[in-house]
């Protein structure tokens, strides 16, 4: 056990740290859920640079990340939001980092990666006409294609910026998915993540938008493999799985429900593609595990501590969900300092890293107490701890 001086309201206290979970003692079978880990990047701290300005990624670090979500069974899903795309990742660089992972995941086996294909190198504007929104989802589409890899097809500000009603959505998906040379994933990514995706599917009222994209994901049932959303709300996933037409998955982005949404009722489950999961690939894994062999308890008594933490990571403003991802990936011993691309590390409160501390503890997920506690000290001290 380690201990560390922490804020506390208006002011500190003591924290001493518990012992990491045993999450190697999972047993060792098949999972019976797909399981991807949305994963971040990893900034170079020493790059000569203007961070809100420029990106500079260090390779290195963010492809031995991959390699620790493989390790653990995850697939990922590279160059989405929680890999900061739109929030100091580009085009340019997140193509970058798609041929990297998908080279890199040939080297391992069963390494699995699906990357995300969007129209962010297009500005946003009413302006915009539907042709060269589908053109722009047509050149990533091209582009991710051809350095071999698996489609995540996201959900697009200039689309939300330029349609009108559903059709305008029905006409762009259909076409670009008509060009699909595999099923891919769809991601309807709310509001509460990206502010610029409101009435995405041509309606704020989220009913009305899912019977939108129920009847694309109908039309075009033979180019897509699932669905993912991430509405935070757990009953309108349920609601949707009960809809989705036959072989379409449901993928899980609840980082507040995913727990019993994984596991499932009577009706069905929910597979995953979450942010929270770079975070704790190794509690998610050894209990999806415990799924898998039919011992439900153990998967709850795993994943449940880990959800007051996604709640915290992932709080209003959630967009700024992937400061408390990288924290966390800092103190493991991911990476060697908590610096983020567009220098987001400053999106959260000290009393909310803090906090993070504590939970991630109580959850088991600090691999290691000792460093963890000592890089929290070496952080309280900058922030005026004493």
């Amino acid at each position: 056990m380690a201990r560390v001086t922490l804020p506390k309201g208006s002011g500190t206290d003591v924290y001493e740290t518990g012992a990491p979970g045993d999450f190697d003692a999972a047993p060792d079978v098949p999972l019976t859920r797909i399981a991807f880990a949305a994963a971040h990047v990893v900034a170079d701290p020493f790059a000569d640079n203007d961070p809100w300005l420029s990106p500079a990624i260090d390779w290195e670090a963010t492809l031995a990340f991959r390699h620790h979500l493989w390790s653990h069974g995850m697939a990922v899903a590279e160059a989405m939001d929680t890999a900061q795309r739109g929030m100091g990742l580009g085009w340019a660089e997140a193509l970058e980092l798609i041929e990297r992972s998908v080279a890199e995941a040939k080297t391992v086996p069963g390494a699995v990666v699906f990357s995300g294909v969007g129209t962010d190198h297009v500005a946003p504007s009413p302006d915009l006409t539907l042709d060269q929104i589908r053109d722009a989802y047509l050149e990533q589409l091209e582009a991710v294609e051809g350095a071999g890899g698996r489609v995540i097809l996201m959900a697009s500000r200039a689309l939300a910026a330029g349609a009108g009603a559903a059709d305008d959505y029905a006409r762009v998906y259909g076409e670009v998915l008509s060009q699909a040379s595999e099923p891919v994933i769809i991601h309807w990514l709310g509001d509460m993540f990206d502010p610029a995706l409101a009435g995405y599917w041509g309606s704020d009222d989220v009913p009305t938008a899912m019977d939108t994209c129920l009847s694309i994901l109908t039309q075009n049932a033979d180019k897509i493999d699932g669905i993912k959303i991430s509405l935070l709300s757990k009953q309108a996933e349920i609601d949707m799985r009960r809809r989705l037409p036959q072989g379409i998955r449901m993928y899980t982005g609840d980082d507040f429900n995913y727990a019993e949404l994984i596991e499932g009722d009577e009706h069905g489950h929910s597979d995953a593609l979450l942010g929270i999961f770079d975070a704790i690939a190794p509690a998610a894994s050894a209990a999806m595990k415990h799924l898998a062999a039919g011992d439900t308890a153990r998967f709850d008594a795993i994943l449940a501590p880990t959800v007051p933490l996604s709640r915290h990571i992932f709080k209003a403003p959630t967009r700024f969900y992937k400061t408390g991802v990288v924290f966390l990936a800092w103190l493991n011993g991911h990476q060697s300092h908590f610096t983020m691309i567009g220098g987001q590390e400053s999106t959260r409160s000290t009393l909310h890293l803090a906090e993070l501390f504590r939970l991630a503890d109580r959850a088991g997920l600090l691999s290691d107490p000792d460093r963890a506690a000592a890089r929290m000290a070496t952080l309280m001290a900058v922030r005026g701890v004493d």
